[in-house]
């Protein structure tokens, strides 16, 4: 690093040197490190606003606390990449969430400063919670911090890990981000009650008045002390009419506090330390802080791709006449038979623009929910509306659909109400990496009763699957896509009705079969069509894995000796399990080649590199068909030598 506009961050290899620092020189080091972030994030893309929001945190964080002993647990992650180029990845950092670089988010196996591994919201408070009782139980000396946003704050879980802790008493600190977003603008009571606590003049000019006292009093013994915090206490409660919600759960709140400004933030850190039990620094930020365009456009720079950095202008690919996105076709078809369907209602766990539900929501917005970071009450609050006669089309990211496992099961499946859940971003996603791939979903989901679970090969096979799922009341009904772009750049086209459970032919063929399910039957397309042999072999979509199609497997296994399944999705569980199930009930003794997600956790990488990985690419597939169409030439030959 010589770049003259680095002078400090270069001799910054690790926390260890940031505190050889004198804490004048702290706001020369975030200055720094935003600037180096800018220059790195534009030409590598990465969740840009929300790390620009806690810089000064980070350097805080870091020069206070002697990381790694003391453990910096960081929520959902998007906000850890300053955390990461002071932790030892500075000059390893542009290789951020490309094929074999650095993950995104905290890993514990990329780094020890990495206290806990990532991805997902609401989950930082629990696992401090676990790490500060075990460092009571082991007698080690050491700070737990959470770090936790707003946004991620309105998840469950957060709100569980908070009670446990009251009853724990543990030596946490919880560093609660308060920027007013997540990815899209926070909703619900406690984004108002937040916002509450931080605009009310009256109650921060006390507060302040409080701090002081506590500062004047500090050498007069505890009793003392002890007065002034009931003051304190009191002062909360006036001003609001209601005890402040982190105090009742006997967790001590102090804020809010300027997130800006590094060297208050020292100072209270310092103080902090010295309080043992169960306590909550709230402070103020703004992501995208320090660069125009981010704060002035929050949702777009939460991950906005590569940019110019003078002029914050995305960097476009140059194509224009592309397909569309298949999260833009859900957003448009669901518009469009909302017009015609006033039951439809729409649902999204804090994944309003990432799911496209926003355009539904412009138009409708008393029939469009955002529920916040819920997934598990977005899938109930859907059943409630589908028992009354409604019908929801729940859209969940899938990987964010594991936290509603129960919820499927026991308020929709049980029950067999007619919630149609649109599993976003199912499949391999790209350079998000392991905690967000939706590569479980069909096998999770393909045992639980009453449900029917599909996934469109096209843009014009989801438009067919949603207007299909809406016009009758089936049940529970799963339409599972993935991110990006498809096929078709002329995909509006009429509504058809589709058959439940039918899965359609798309090429005749003599010697190999290969069974598909989803958008990974574009690349058997491809595939066949750079094959010599290609007339010998046959392509079926199968559209619904359940219920699955027996017509056309009876007649797939009554024609064809070797088989090969494609899927964006594991392997155990998922299509090419269901195909051979289905061979052993009715006593059939073809081969079965299974293409897919293999038994490990797969890494970050664009999703062409990761399918490669995989071996589903339309290469992978092509070289799989011609390797098993090399061995059925053979063994009739091989056969004929062995009886001679």
């Amino acid at each position: 690093m010589n770049d003259h506009r680095f002078k400090l961050l270069s001799q910054i290899n690790y926390p260890s040197d940031l505190r050889d620092l004198s804490q004048d020189q702290l706001e020369e080091v975030c200055q720094e490190l935003r600037c180096f972030l800018i220059d790195v994030l534009s030409e590598t893309p990465g969740h840009f606003g929300a790390s620009l929001g806690v810089i000064e945190l980070t350097v805080a964080l870091h020069f206070v606390f002697n990381t790694p002993n003391d453990k910096l647990i960081w929520d959902v992650g998007h906000q850890a990449y300053g955390h990461k180029i002071l932790t030892g990845r500075k000059d390893i950092f542009n290789t951020l969430r490309q094929y074999k670089g650095i993950s995104g988010f905290p890993n514990i196996n990329e780094s020890e400063y990495d206290a806990f591994g990532v991805g997902h919201s609401s989950t930082s408070i629990s696992a401090a919670l676990g790490m500060a009782i075990a460092a009571d139980l082991t007698g080690e000396d050491k700070d737990i911090i959470a770090i936790i946003g707003d946004g991620a704050l309105t998840g469950g879980m957060a709100f569980e890990a908070l009670n446990n802790a009251c009853e724990k008493n543990p030596n946490i600190l919880i560093v609660l981000n308060d920027n007013n977003i997540a990815i899209d603008p926070n909703v619900g009571g406690l984004n108002k009650y937040l916002i509450k606590i931080s605009t009310s003049d009256a109650y921060n000019k006390a507060k302040d008045l409080i701090w002081n006292w506590l500062g004047r009093f500090k050498w007069f013994g505890r009793k003392t002390r002890s007065a002034v915090q009931k003051i304190e206490h009191s002062t909360k409660s006036f001003f609001f009419k209601e005890s402040n919600l982190f105090e009742a759960l006997n967790i001590r709140y102090f804020g809010p506090i300027d997130g800006h400004d590094v060297e208050l933030m020292v100072k209270l850190l310092v103080q902090l330390k010295k309080i043992k039990g169960p306590k909550l620094l709230h402070i103020i930020t703004k992501k995208g802080k320090g660069y125009f365009p981010a704060e002035n456009n929050q949702t777009l720079f939460h991950a906005p791709g590569k940019f110019d950095k003078f002029t914050g202008k995305q960097v476009k690919s140059g194509k224009t006449d592309e397909p569309p996105l298949y999260q833009v076709v859900f957003g448009e078809t669901i518009l469009e038979l909302a017009r015609k369907n006033d039951k439809i209602i729409g649902i999204t766990p804090a994944m309003l623009s990432g799911c496209s539900l926003n355009i539904m929501q412009k138009e409708m917005p008393n029939r469009v929910f955002d529920v916040g970071i819920a997934e598990q009450h977005a899938v109930t609050f859907s059943g409630g509306l589908a028992k009354e006669g409604m019908t929801p089309f729940c859209n969940i990211y899938s990987s964010f659909s594991q936290r509603a496992y129960d919820q499927i099961i026991h308020d929709i499946a049980i029950q067999k109400l007619n919630v149609i859940l649109c599993l976003d971003r199912g499949g391999l996603v790209g350079a998000d990496g392991a905690t967000h791939h939706g590569v479980f979903d069909l096998a999770f989901l393909k045992c639980i009763p009453n449900l029917i679970i599909s996934a469109p090969i096209n843009e014009e096979e989801l438009r067919n699957l949603m207007y299909t799922a809406q016009n009758k009341a089936l049940g529970p009904f799963v339409i599972r896509y993935p991110r990006g772009k498809g096929v078709l750049k002329n995909w509006r086209t009429p509504f058809k009705e589709l058959e439940i459970g039918k899965g359609q032919k798309l090429k005749e063929g003599s010697k190999i079969a290969v069974i598909s399910i989803g958008h990974p039957g574009n690349f058997v397309t491809k595939a066949i069509e750079n094959l010599n042999d290609s007339d010998q072999i046959a392509h079926y979509d199968i559209r619904f894995l359940k219920p699955i199609d027996h017509d056309l497997l009876h007649e797939v296994f009554s024609k064809f000796k070797t088989i090969i399944t494609v899927e964006d999705g594991t392997i155990n569980g998922g299509l090419g399990s269901t195909i051979t199930d289905f061979m052993n009930t009715y006593n059939y003794h073809s081969k079965i080649i299974k293409l897919g997600t293999p038994d490990h956790f797969i890494e970050h990488g664009n999703p062409d590199e990761l399918y490669k990985e995989c071996g589903f690419d339309a290469e992978g597939i092509k070289t799989t068909i011609k390797k098993h169409l090399t061995q059925s030439v053979k063994q009739p030959i091989e056969k004929h030598c062995s009886k001679i």
